[in-house]
């Protein structure tokens, strides 16, 4: 394990000085949701891959461990990018235990399946957002022609040959629109599936476009109907990862949280609409008038409550609904915030409350009653209990005056590449309290 990997797991709590506001630029990292796919499908390659835009996050670094214990090589190039070559791997199970840690493990059943034909992988781990069953996964490995089973807290898959299928999902699912398409691509020649009521995320159309670059024959990603003809052989390619739309859209909301000014470079304009409506329904200006870059202005401007639903893309992203929550309780209003997609997402309303936030949770809807900038204290316990949950603690922190100790922060570290550096850069006063540092007894005047 690395020495920067080793800190980064260690790293036990953020504290931050907050009530500045964030100013300047800062660069946006390739997107974690499309990462942990496309890393994982290198597996499907039949010589070697390269990847750029890369993002340096816990999630990736277990995926790669996992992927050079089972026989693949990875080379460094440079921060961001790696020559990948799986074609050494001649396992298909996964048996590391980082698989628990990530929800992304799921997709080590697509890709062994695509390439094996056979699978046997752990249950996936990652945040527990409530209830994410793997149904609609096996389902459509089922309709393919596999046989699915799950035998000591593992699931095992088999197909003896693929079967040309029409897959219809009760439910839009990103992962299981992955998965399938990660198998049916190198189902062979021959071999066509349909994949109806697809997810249209941006990362769902980069994993397409990844595959499609070794000579996939994926057509309609970004639609709800997905065509693949299976092939035999992918072949090597040189492929830059999105830009990282959820992490554009914290920085933008934090820029608004501090009353900031905020230029977020490499970005996809297109991928970040309705986050830019929804600031600009509270009365925050964006600039969003350039493909590559966003200006976010919330200088010398009161927030407006406004009502979100989360949905599948292009709705709201469920993953911008704990930071832009948090950023409601600085409006003067009531907001009401609805979560569509997972059942457990408010768990970190328990956590703003300690900073003075009034939120009322009811089924899978917040009600936010706003009292202005200002409204929400520093803490000294407060902790982030999942990934997107802990970016909102830090917006929150960020916005009081003060001294805020958020725990837990590996949550953080899971899908936010340098986030301390990169608020530093933007003139915050945050710092990092490694495990083995001794306790700070904090002052939250």
């Amino acid at each position: 394990m690395s020495v920067k990997k080793q800190m980064a797991m260690n790293a036990s709590k953020f504290i931050v000085n907050g009530g500045t506001p964030l100013k300047g630029e800062v660069v946006i990292s390739g997107a974690k949701n499309s990462a942990v796919g496309i890393i994982l499908a290198t597996i499907l390659c039949d010589e070697e891959c390269v990847l750029n835009n890369v993002p340096n996050i816990s999630d990736i670094q277990d995926e790669m461990e996992i992927l050079e214990g089972m026989g693949a090589k990875i080379t460094k190039i440079d921060d961001s990018s790696y020559k990948i070559n799986t074609t050494g791997i001649k396992s298909f199970e996964v048996s590391d235990e980082a698989a628990h840690n990530m929800r992304a493990s799921t997709y080590f059943m697509g890709t062994l399946l695509g390439r094996f034909k056979e699978a046997v992988v752990p249950a996936p781990g990652g945040c527990n957002l409530g209830d994410r069953p793997i149904d609609l996964h096996l389902k459509s490995f089922e309709q393919m022609g596999a046989k699915t089973s799950i035998d000591n807290g593992s699931v095992h898959l088999k197909a003896d040959y693929f079967i040309s299928s029409s897959i219809r999902f009760d439910q839009v699912s990103v992962g299981a629109t992955i998965n399938a398409m990660c198998a049916a691509c190198k189902a062979g020649e021959g071999v066509k599936t349909e994949i109806d009521n697809a997810a249209k995320e941006p990362h769902v159309v980069d994993v397409a476009n990844f595959l499609n670059s070794m000579g996939a024959k994926i057509r309609g990603a970004g639609t709800d109907k997905i065509k693949i003809m299976g092939v035999d052989y992918l072949h090597s390619t040189n492929y830059s990862i999105i830009p990282d739309q959820i992490e554009a859209g914290t920085f933008m909301v934090a820029a608004a949280a501090t009353k900031g000014k905020v230029k977020i470079c490499n970005v996809t304009t297109k991928h970040l609409e309705t986050i830019t409506e929804k600031l600009r329904q509270t009365g925050v200006f964006v600039d969003d008038s350039h493909d590559d870059y966003v200006i976010v202005d919330g200088s010398n401007r009161e927030l407006k409550p406004c009502n979100i639903i989360t949905l599948p893309h292009p709705g709201f992203p469920t993953d911008m609904q704990p930071q832009f929550s948090t950023l409601l309780t600085l409006a003067n209003g009531a907001s009401v915030v609805t979560d569509n997609i997972f059942s457990n997402r408010f768990k970190y309303v328990e956590q703003l409350r300690k900073m003075g936030a009034e939120i009322t949770v009811t089924s899978s809807a917040a009600v936010i009653n706003g009292h202005g900038f200002g409204s929400l204290k520093c803490a000294n316990n407060v902790r982030a209990v999942d990934l997107r949950a802990g970016a909102a603690m830090v917006v929150a922190a960020l916005s009081a005056k003060g001294e805020t100790t958020i725990g837990d922060v590996f949550h953080i570290q899971r899908g936010y590449e340098n986030i301390v550096d990169k608020l530093k850069n933007l003139g915050a006063d945050i710092r990092v309290v490694y495990n083995d540092s001794p306790d700070n007894k904090q002052n939250c005047g």
